[in-house]
């Protein structure tokens, strides 16, 4: 990369320059330099082919050794934190949860619903898009409600639904272009038309609370790449994604494969995308591990599911219209006992990630650049690149977070 003068016509407001050792696009960059101009990165790479005169009275920070400079990390299934509930729809506890999760260094987020009643689903779709619209979140992710009532965990099974071409209507027209991502469930009726009406609106289907076998789960992934090619999605994005990998779907067996077999091949086929909610509660460590050597980071996304309880402690909270206990840090239903979803943050799971045997590189880039890629946001999100937002997350050696930029702003000034 090399650096270019800034144009004279509008001039900038505030310049910075942090010096240490990047990590973006599985790439380790030592000696390194990021350069700021207000909200975007003017260049990322080697000290060495950066003019500094450019930035000449720019804010200068220098990295203690050990530490990494990574991209904003990018969730594309959380529901919550820090006593936020994004799947109640009230706006104070949403934007409690936003701005938790931003300071966390998740930069870039999905607002996830969880399966509700039409009036709770449309009341949380009008909030979510006005929120997209100030830039807060990405836009919306529908967890439900056409879910497999066997394999439903803790979706709420009296607002399961086969699907209903005209109810997907009505809540993409409230949606206005903000449902980024829709969980479905391929062996319900009518699942191929809600496919096909997901993709012609720009909706990305994610596969999963099923209970498929696997020929179906393998026909469906492949109409939904399929369909999002036909309408228009290339590269990254024109891949459908599987909700939670392994959880919320029946196990590989060898004489009944099911959807985890179908989506295993998919992924490493470059053909979908699996999330994995690798916090060492949802998936074993030695779990994560396989599935990154079988299918690469390329085809992974790092997600939380993180509810209410994600940065606080034991204790009672709601999952959208359901109590939830949390002990020891996992958080189970009080009706049923299933996991409901996650307590750990983002770059929490990016550490344990690491800890299961990836690669830090590997481990970044599936919680940055290839979630950025489902969403269409590569050239806004999920890298350390010029002309990207200035969205970075600074780390110490243990990966413990020491600062979090957004939009060029400090949100956790460097420790």
């Amino acid at each position: 990369m090399t650096a270019t003068e800034p144009s004279s016509a509008a001039p900038f407001r505030r310049r910075q320059l942090i010096s240490g050792t990047i990590i973006s696009d599985r790439t380790l960059v030592q000696d390194a330099v990021l350069a700021i101009e207000d909200d975007r990165i003017h260049y990322a790479g080697a000290a060495r082919g950066f003019d500094t005169a450019l930035f000449a009275g720019a804010e200068e920070y220098a990295l203690p050794d050990g530490s990494f400079i990574v991209p904003g990390l990018v969730d594309i299934h959380c529901h919550g934190g820090n006593g936020g509930d994004f799947p109640g729809g009230e706006e104070p506890s949403a934007r409690r949860a936003i701005d938790f999760l931003h300071r966390s260094g998740t930069t870039t987020l999905l607002a996830s619903m969880v399966t509700a009643s039409r009036e709770d689903l449309l009341r949380g779709i009008a909030l979510y898009v006005r929120l997209t619209d100030e830039g807060l979140i990405a836009g919306i992710h529908l967890e439900g409600p056409f879910l497999s009532h066997a394999r439903c965990g803790a979706q709420n099974p009296a607002f399961l639904l086969n699907p209903d071409l005209d109810f997907m209507n009505e809540l993409v027209a409230a949606a206005g272009g903000k449902l980024a991502t829709m969980t479905y469930a391929p062996e319900l009726p009518g699942a191929a038309a809600l496919v096909d009406l997901m993709t012609s609106h720009g909706v990305t289907p994610s596969l999963g609370h099923t209970d498929s076998d696997d020929a179906t789960a393998a026909a469906s992934l492949s109409a939904a790449r399929e369909g999002l090619e036909a309408a228009g999605f290339d590269g990254s994005s024109a891949r459908p994604t599987v909700t939670h990998l392994f959880n919320g779907m029946p196990p590989l067996h060898h004489r009944s494969p099911g959807p985890v077999a179908a989506c295993l091949r998919a992924a490493q086929g470059g053909r979908a995308v699996v999330e994995l909610i690798a916090d060492n509660t949802h998936l074993d460590p030695g779990t994560v591990a396989t599935v990154f050597q079988l299918v690469d980071a390329a085809n992974i996304v790092l997600v939380t599911d993180s509810m209410a309880a994600a940065g606080l402690t034991d204790g009672q909270y709601m999952l959208g219209p359901s109590p939830v206990t949390v002990t020891g840090g996992v958080a189970t239903l009080d009706a049923t006992g299933s996991i409901a979803g996650g307590t750990a943050t983002l770059l929490d799971v990016v550490r344990r990630t690491v800890a299961a045997g990836v690669s830090l590189a590997d481990a970044v880039y599936s919680a940055t650049a290839v979630p950025a890629g489902v969403l269409g946001l590569s050239d806004e999100v999920g890298g350390l690149r010029r002309g990207l937002r200035a969205d970075a997350v600074v780390v110490g050696p243990g990966l413990e977070l020491s600062g979090v930029l957004r939009q060029g702003e400090w949100l956790v000034p460097l420790a």
